[in-house]
């Protein structure tokens, strides 16, 4: 533990843990230290790509003509070693990715304990400890909030919720969410196993192999094919013993060998060994062309399943969005003359350039920039605050508000209700709604006692006892909403094409989910039907009754994703879900296909089949057209060795019904 950090703490009545219960709490396990390994190890996964059925009777082939000396015709049994290398590399750079999975960043965090404030490295804060949570850093451990100087989360990793949250005393906070501004205190409630981010981490971890029913298909013929290759063999065997002139002069003249080697050329014919082969070769070459379009394959069986798509789950954030925020228009709420209006605009300009801007500040002043506005004079200024919810110039004797609408009407006097339900429209059409608000009167002081605490808790965003004038009067409303890649539209209309059924899945509200939804015209010229997740059914086949006519669902949490993706299973849909938040890892995993952004959390990625580097939603239209192309040519290569099978199986029946040579050896079936 190191000393006193050099931050000046405001002052606590607690003193936390003492040396000795923190002890006592390592020992007895209540640290938040947790175990980092996977379901499989290196030994499960070889055993399970060396020890399967077309490697047994290949084997066995191979050894039986290594016996006869014929060296030169078990250069079959090679397959074994190439696919079997294939599939252990394959899944050994799975559990590496999943090893290395965590959704806590390993850092110094500061506590509480004895009275006074030390840093302790994460793994080291134990159950009841009194935690700093400080702008910037991420949420450790879960918690519940003692003491808080305006604390605001972005907890879009974990709920899906793009904008940040602002908790109160008694509130509880989760592990993964990160503090954008403000602090508190928190007494750890959970930790280790038992945290909300390790829950997730521990659900993501378990390991999960894609299905491939061309696979499937080829052990179903290797099942099958044994039971006709070990009476055969036996039969061919007996058949070119009797060819060169019974047991008697085989086993005299060394015939024997050459019996045994066509008798494994007729079972090597029948056991489609190329088309196991050229399946892995397929997919591995498709992974590498996918890859030059920026598109990471994880795993090589998911190339078939991008064919075999008909249910696209998307995430907004970060997949028809790109997170960011766009400056959309300025409205006068009056029937204001250009000047009038000219000036709100330079004004909201003014306001949001501050020093530090937040993001809404930084789009807005993006958007004006490119109308051709610029700084002007500014007389004082009062930045933006999380906590107090708007900022204020004063320029030219007049004074300019810029902030939360609900806000700034609720300090005014007058009734302004016409104002808030204008802001409500405009939310419900998917914009976050800003008000301008202008005043003669001058910019007030802060209290004398918020100030020396603003200087104490350096970095907390609180309030520091400015006040709105009651007089001022709301002049405008400010529109922005989130920013929609420019490639969704056009993607969206050509799944519909395919047939693919899309729908919209997020942990943001319902009507806002739904308004970008009806942007991207999610549904075509069809109104996108949206609905409130906290209202779906529990059960999995009710769930999947409502699913089949609903296209936006909002307010979604982390398990009810998972749970909408084993509904449509139970409706025998093969489901993509793509998404970029920690959120979106448990629906990630149990899809048939994951697909996870560029820009996506590191859990995401590493539980996600596919990874679209550059987090371009237009790759996936490429992405579904090289697997369907895959599949083509697999189809048409099954059918050349299915031929080759049923080719092999009926020579090796005439030579043992006619008595004669077998005409092959393994070195030409091969």
């Amino acid at each position: 533990m190191s000393a006193t950090t050099a931050v000046e703490m405001p002052e606590i009545g607690a003193t936390g843990l003492t040396s000795k219960e923190v002890v006592q709490r390592i020992e007895s396990g209540q640290s938040n230290a947790v175990k980092t390994s996977t379901s499989r190890s290196v030994q499960d996964i070889v055993r399970a790509n060396v020890f399967t059925l077309f490697n047994g009777i290949i084997f066995a082939a191979m050894v039986l003509v290594l016996i006869t000396g014929s060296w030169r015709d078990a250069v079959f049994g090679f397959v074994i070693i190439i696919n079997t290398g294939i599939g252990i590399v394959t899944e050994l750079r799975a559990k590496r990715t999943l090893d290395r999975l965590s959704i806590l960043v390993a850092s110094e965090f500061l506590v509480h304990r004895d009275g006074r404030d030390v840093e302790v490295p994460h793994n080291e804060i134990v159950l009841d400890d009194l935690l700093w949570i400080r702008a910037g850093e991420q949420v450790p451990a879960d918690g519940q909030i003692i003491q808080t100087w305006g604390l605001e989360l972005d907890e879009s990793m974990l709920t899906g919720e793009s904008r940040t949250v602002r908790h109160k005393v008694g509130e509880q906070v989760y592990s993964g969410a990160t503090a954008v501004s403000g602090m508190a205190l928190v007494k750890v409630n959970a930790v280790g196993s038992h945290s909300y981010a390790a829950t997730l981490t521990a659900q993501a971890k378990v390991y999960k192999k894609t299905v491939s029913d061309l696979n499937k298909g080829i052990n179903t013929i290797l099942k099958f094919m044994t039971f006709l290759v070990v009476p055969l063999c036996i039969l061919l065997i007996l058949s070119q013993i009797h060819t060169v002139g019974g047991w008697g002069t085989a086993l005299s003249t060394g015939e024997w060998r050459q019996a045994v080697v066509s008798a494994v050329a007729g079972v090597v014919g029948m056991i489609p060994e190329g088309l196991v082969l050229l399946t892995s070769l397929n997919f591995a070459v498709a992974a590498m062309r996918l890859a030059r379009h920026n598109t990471l394959v994880q795993e090589l069986e998911s190339v078939e399943t991008l064919a075999r798509v008909d249910a696209l789950n998307l995430d907004k954030t970060g997949t028809i969005t790109d997170g960011g925020i766009a400056f959309n228009r300025l409205v006068m709420l009056d029937s204001a003359n250009a000047a009038a209006e000219q000036a709100a605009t330079q004004s909201l300009y003014d306001c949001c350039n501050e020093e530090q801007p937040n993001g809404t500040g930084q789009a807005v002043l993006a958007g004006l920039k490119a109308q051709g506005y610029g700084a002007g004079a500014v007389e004082s200024r009062v930045p933006f605050s999380s906590a107090r919810k708007w900022s204020a110039v004063r320029k030219s004797g007049e004074t300019w508000y810029m902030g939360a609408p609900e806000v700034i009407i609720s300090a005014l006097e007058g009734d302004y209700s016409s104002v808030l339900q204008q802001v409500n429209e405009y939310a419900n059409d998917g914009n976050r709604v800003l008000l301008v608000a202008r005043s003669t009167a001058p910019l007030s002081e802060g209290s004398c006692r918020q100030k020396r605490l603003r200087g104490a808790v350096e970095g907390a965003n609180v309030s520091d006892g400015r006040q709105l004038d009651v007089q001022a009067e709301p002049v405008a409303l400010v529109l922005c909403s989130e920013k929609i890649r420019e490639d969704a539209e056009r993607t969206l209309a050509w799944f519909r094409e395919q047939g693919v059924r899309c729908r919209v899945i997020s942990g943001d509200n319902p009507v806002t989910v739904g308004a970008i939804a009806r942007r991207v015209k999610l549904t075509g010229d069809h109104e996108p039907v949206a609905m409130d997740a906290r209202e779906l059914p529990e059960d999995v086949n009710e769930l999947a009754r409502v699913l089949e006519n609903v296209d936006v669902l909002g307010r979604v949490l982390p398990d009810q994703k998972k749970a909408i993706v084993q509904a449509l299973h139970t409706q025998n849909h093969v489901v993509a879900m793509t998404g970029d938040g920690v959120n979106d890892a448990l629906a990630i995993k149990e899809a048939d296909l994951g697909i996870a952004m560029g820009n996506a959390a590191p859990a995401t990625k590493a539980v996600a089949q596919v990874v679209l580097v550059d987090s371009k939603f237009s790759h996936l239209p490429d992405v579904v057209a090289r697997g369907r192309q895959v599949m083509a040519n697999m189809e048409r290569v099954a059918s050349l060795f299915l031929v080759k099978t049923v080719y092999s199986a009926l020579i090796s029946l005439g030579v043992v019904l006619t008595q004669i040579p077998y005409p092959y050896l393994p070195r030409h079936i091969t």
